[in-house]
């Protein structure tokens, strides 16, 4: 991890926030239990420490991507139950035993495999499709499927789930085919917990709640639902102040010459960029605004593209002696969200979590540490 004195920015992660966020979501999704979806390490806050903070929580069900994300999610919660999303490598078979990671089951040929291989082992669950077409059963496998199959007892399948496809959008009519779906395959195993709800199904409640939910990017402070305000902001990113420039009007700041300015002003240089997570596409150009900056509580819009390293931001509306060469900006806070940031760059706050870079100095408010 870079040393705060030499590195461009400071990204500070509020383990206690996550926490809260965490505490919402199991009130909302009771009497059910909250799991916490942890994949892309951590959404790019580090999955040890978030880990950590949710297992304090009292977080007792993980989910990951892969087996990997799955030990390492095993070190830090070595009594959780732990969910590999993408489901069985059949080669890292002993991984799965080892570390009690539980992959989620996406066709009759992994069931058979998982049987074969895993039997008797940490278990799994069952994924059917029920309109999001990525993995799953099909409907008419999951219905075809005999509840007292020996494959589902032998592979240790405990949980049915799905995944919806649209329940960010209240109205969309995805969400009613979906939820009848998922209880119609509920009712047809009726021996499995069920698991349907993701951020948005947790924060809409009704048919999303079932036994458990298993939020993910509300937990980082993302907007998870048309509607529905964020929780609390866990990111917070603070980057330097290079160097303050005089730029006249019709001159141009960085490649391309996108942007002209209208008026004589200033800009201040930041020390991030593309590099570090801050999408190329977040910049301004004629005709174009982009994403803004904080200094002081005053908005300050980008100028131009975000470069590899460096981003030029507009701060002729603050006194001169207020921006000075080590001078800090706020790139992400209670106000500049990564909902926020993603909407100038022309995506989700998801791709914004997860590209942070690691040239950020990263400090941890309310780490409760190893606790094994």
């Amino acid at each position: 991890m870079p040393n705060e004195r030499g590195a461009g920015g400071r990204l500070t992660v509020d383990l206690d926030a996550l926490a809260t966020n965490w505490r919402t979501l199991e009130t909302r999704a009771a009497p059910g239990e909250t799991a916490a979806v942890v994949k892309a390490d951590g959404y790019g806050l580090g999955i040890a420490p978030v880990v950590r903070s949710l297992r304090a929580a009292g977080c007792k069900t993980f989910f990951v991507a892969l087996p990997e994300e799955g030990v390492t999610a095993r070190q830090h919660a070595p009594d959780a139950t732990i969910y590999i999303l993408n489901g069985f490598f059949a080669e890292a078979a002993e991984t799965y035993r080892q570390h009690r990671l539980r992959p989620v089951i996406g066709s009759l040929d992994e069931l058979d495999d998982v049987a074969r291989r895993l039997g008797e082992g940490p278990g799994a669950a069952l994924h059917v499709d029920t309109g999001m077409n990525r993995l799953g059963l099909s409907m008419e496998e999951a219905l075809a499927l005999d509840p007292a199959d020996p494959r589902l007892t032998r592979a240790g399948v405990g949980l049915l789930m799905s995944h919806p496809a649209c329940a960010d959008t209240p109205d969309h009519p995805l969400n009613a085919r979906q939820t009848e779906a998922f209880s119609a395959a509920k009712a047809h195993l009726p021996a499995l917990a069920a698991s349907l709800a993701n951020s948005a199904g947790t924060l809409a409640g009704g048919p999303f709640l079932h036994d458990l939910a298993r939020p993910g990017i509300a937990l980082y402070g993302g907007c998870a639902r048309s509607g529905e305000p964020s929780l609390r902001a866990v990111v917070r990113l603070e980057v330097r102040v290079l160097a303050v420039r005089a730029v006249k009007k019709g001159e141009s700041v960085g490649y391309g010459a996108a942007e002209t300015l209208k008026a004589d002003g200033r800009v201040a240089i930041l020390s991030a960029g593309y590099a570090d997570g801050l999408l190329r596409a977040a910049g301004s150009a004629d005709g174009h605004a982009g994403a803004a900056a904080m200094i002081a509580g005053t908005l300050c819009p980008f100028v131009g593209r975000v470069s590899m390293d460096l981003i030029a931001i507009d701060v002729s509306a603050l006194p001169e002696a207020s921006v000075t060469r080590g001078t800090i900006a706020e790139i992400l806070n209670e106000t500049l969200t990564v909902d926020r940031y993603g909407e100038a760059a022309g995506t989700i706050g998801y791709e914004v979590l997860t590209a942070l870079g690691s040239r950020y100095a990263r400090s941890y408010i309310g780490d409760p540490g190893d606790t094994r």
